[in-house]
């Protein structure tokens, strides 16, 4: 008993139920793949950003000049210069408020820095719970259609 068997005639053959599973399979696949290319240009271009201004933060170049230079882009930050800016903006407002109390100036600072790095982690994790969602989901479903598709190929009377 030998059969030729292709992709095609698996698919063709298959239930319309099947053909539906298969189709919002590969839609999803897709989908996650357009994600998943666009978050990884994002990643690259937030640690390079990154690795720039910590090139600069260390240089030993005064954290004022660069809070100063930082301060002109505030709209366009992100990553690392993101954090320092909220950071250093919230010292320099409790060091004028409080000029006696360096631990509440740093508690303060340490705050709102916290806060930003929050908010950084958050816009780079956009996307991973419907990822790791589609990505189960799709594993799960991979393997129903296929054993559906070959229940179907192996006893004709199932049709």
């Amino acid at each position: 008993m030998t059969a030729d068997i292709s992709f095609v005639d698996l698919i063709l053959e298959a239930s319309l139920l099947v053909q539906l599973v298969m189709l919002i399979l590969m839609g999803m696949s897709v989908v996650s793949w357009a994600m998943i290319i666009k978050r990884s240009k994002v990643l690259k271009e937030a640690t390079k950003e990154s690795e720039t201004f910590e090139d600069r933060f260390w240089s030993g170049a005064d954290l004022s000049h660069i809070y100063q230079d930082v301060k002109k882009r505030k709209d366009e930050l992100s990553g690392t210069e993101e954090i320092f800016y909220s950071g250093f903006t919230e010292f320099l407002r409790l060091r004028k408020s409080n000029a006696d109390s360096p631990a509440f100036i740093m508690e303060g600072t340490g705050r709102s820095m916290r806060v930003a790095v929050s908010r950084e982690v958050e816009e780079l994790e956009t996307n991973l719970p419907f990822l790791a969602t589609v990505g189960s989901i799709s594993l799960i479903s991979a393997c129903l259609v296929l054993f559906g598709v070959s229940c179907t190929r192996l006893s004709p009377s199932v049709k």
